[in-house]
């Protein structure tokens, strides 16, 4: 089995930032998935659970009201590793053309008083939100992106070496 695409970027190298996962066709019209990587992976802890789950309510609500971008927005949500998200967009954006938008929802967080969609009609867990902690993630990786906005690492992925033998296998490193 191909290891699917996610999995060959070294994430011993990767820092937080923007990062065009894969880019795809859809009939006549390419979507983009990005990698917004808020932790950095295997070093710092990954993302409270409880922050990760309001983040993804309250970015989610500001992507799909933005003006500019709401019509774009086909996905926005938690990896599973705890260390960021993946927004699909329509169209191909390079990461730097959506580092002000992604700037703004998460400064967008540090304004909310209550988390979207946290009722039990709403949300699957809704008991499951931190939004002072949400705060806190929002607001340095707001502030993270705002400083490093043109350091070209934190848009571009950084790509494991992979071992190729004589007869064609790969090795992938764990």
């Amino acid at each position: 089995m191909d290891l699917i695409p996610s999995f060959s970027v070294d994430h011993t190298k990767i820092v937080p930032g923007i990062f065009v996962s894969r880019t795809d066709t859809l009939g006549d019209q390419k979507i983009t998935t990005y990698d917004i990587r808020v932790t950095k992976p295997n070093t710092e802890p990954p993302v409270d659970v409880a922050a990760m789950h309001s983040l993804e309510h309250i970015v989610a609500t500001f992507l799909r009201n933005d003006p500019q971008w709401k019509d774009q927005v086909i996905y926005w949500g938690p990896m599973g590793c705890l260390t960021g998200f993946y927004l699909i967009l329509k169209g191909e954006h390079k990461p730097k053309d959506i580092c002000g938008l992604l700037i703004n929802a998460f400064r967008s967080v540090e304004d909310t008083e209550e988390v979207p969609g946290t009722s039990a009609v709403n949300c699957g867990n809704y008991l499951m939100h931190n939004l002072v902690f949400a705060k806190w993630y929002a607001r340095k990786f707001a502030d993270y992106l705002t400083e490093h906005s043109n350091d070209p690492t934190i848009f571009e992925y950084p790509k494991s070496e992979r071992l190729v033998t004589d007869d064609g296998r790969n090795f992938f490193d764990s």
